[in-house]
């Protein structure tokens, strides 16, 4: 364990949003050096989808310090308050997910959280050892020690009370379940994202009331997308997945606005202040193109996430397809089978969304009709075009500048 307190209390606090209580910091990490004992750091995650991307790496940055500096971290993952779903920032009642579903989400975050955390310092554990275990009584006794009135003080509440919009009493049970995983595991410390501050703060009350000492609640900032405006979603399309390909991480970070980057820099990486301070004054002062910043950035990412080498491999791909405006070595085939299509002609609808360079045909249409769709470096304007199959074998479908299919004809 670092014995530093100061030092352990500058990495702690560096980049957070709020600490609550912060008084209660110092004493609580001096207490723990004295009796080499370290403390319990509590991080929830919903698996409410199978990815994450680096907006969720933001709190997990922070839980893998935690680590590094020799505290325990807990990983809890809550397959039993996904079947409510967190209200927070919600008009209505998240849908309810299967246990299938669940379970297979719930694997994919803890493989893709080991991208950031060291697996062999994290004890992952589900909620549903101890909730599913609840009698009725118990959740009596839970829902006795909180009000109506404090559960209208979280602002998506309140602003639903207020117009009328339905609260399901279901979803007044989410911050009391989340309140009593720090409860079960004795957190000292427990992480989310600013708009987890009434769930954070709801895990001290009910500590308080059981007469344990009361969690410190400590929120991070939340990460905007790549379109430099948004919460990072991938219901926004303005994410990056922590399991994307290295040569797409780097090409998204390359294209993120220059006025968020330094928050990347916080965010995302383990460069300490003071430096990332020198970057931002030296892009103020043109002594720095936002450029080579950038791409700095997007090669700590990458090694974070995968290896130097995937990072330098990245960015060598970038500069043949930005700089040199060449098309990659090596592209992934499309394999088209001429028994499949009638008159052996098929619509270049059908190519964006077989090949997988767009979702669906309303995808392909606004591609085609923003002029991001080439064939053989030719641009593409009429989204209704056919192609005879013998015309196109061969050749490279590209969607903007970073994405290339070859069409092969093989039966």
């Amino acid at each position: 364990m670092e014995k530093n307190l100061q030092r352990q209390l500058d990495v702690i606090i560096s980049g957070t949003e709020d600490i609550l209580i912060k008084k209660d910091l110092k004493p609580m990490i001096q207490k723990s050096i004295e009796e080499n004992k370290p403390l319990k750091i509590k991080l929830g995650l919903d698996p409410t989808a199978p990815d994450i991307h680096l907006g969720h790496t933001v709190v997990l940055n922070k839980l893998r310090q935690f680590q590094n500096l020799g505290h325990k971290a807990i990983l809890i993952i809550g397959d039993y308050t996904v079947r409510i779903g967190d209200p927070s920032g919600r008009s209505t009642l998240r849908p309810r997910l299967s246990p299938d579903a669940i379970e297979k989400n719930a694997r994919t975050y803890i493989e893709q959280a080991f991208r950031i955390l060291i697996p062999e310092k994290t004890e992952v554990v589900k909620n549903s050892k101890w909730l599913q275990n609840l009698s009725f009584e118990d959740i009596l006794n839970l829902t006795s020690r909180f009000t109506v009135a404090r559960m209208l003080e979280r602002d998506d509440f309140k602003k639903r009370y207020k117009s009328n919009t339905p609260i399901a009493i279901m979803e007044f049970l989410y911050p009391i379940m989340q309140a009593y995983d720090s409860f079960a595991i004795e957190a000292d410390i427990e992480l989310g994202g600013t708009d987890q501050r009434f769930n954070l703060l709801m895990g001290r009350e009910l500590q308080k009331e059981f007469s344990r000492r009361p969690q410190i609640a400590i929120t991070m900032p939340i990460l905007v997308g790549t379109d430099g405006t948004e919460k990072m979603s991938k219901s926004l399309g303005n994410y990056i997945g922590v399991y994307e390909h290295p040569r797409d991480i780097f090409g998204k970070i390359m294209s993120i606005p220059d006025n968020i980057m330094i928050d990347y820099f916080r965010l995302l990486t383990e460069l300490p202040g003071d430096e990332i301070k020198e970057i931002e004054n030296n892009i103020k002062n043109n002594k720095l193109n936002p450029s080579f910043a950038k791409r700095r950035l997007a090669r700590i990412i990458i090694e974070n996430l995968y290896t130097e080498n995937d990072s330098l491999k990245a960015e060598e791909h970038f500069d043949l397809i930005f700089k040199e405006k060449k098309t990659p070595e090596k592209i992934d085939e499309y394999i088209i089978s001429p028994s499949e299509l009638k008159d052996k002609r098929i619509s270049l609808i059908q190519l964006l969304v077989g090949s997988g360079l767009a979702k669906s045909n309303g995808e392909s249409r606004r591609l085609v009709s923003q002029g991001a769709v080439k064939i053989d470096d030719k641009k593409i304007n009429d989204p209704n075009i056919e192609f005879d199959l013998i015309d196109i074998d061969k050749k490279i479908i590209q969607k903007g500048k970073r994405y290339f299919k070859k069409i092969i004809i093989k039966d």
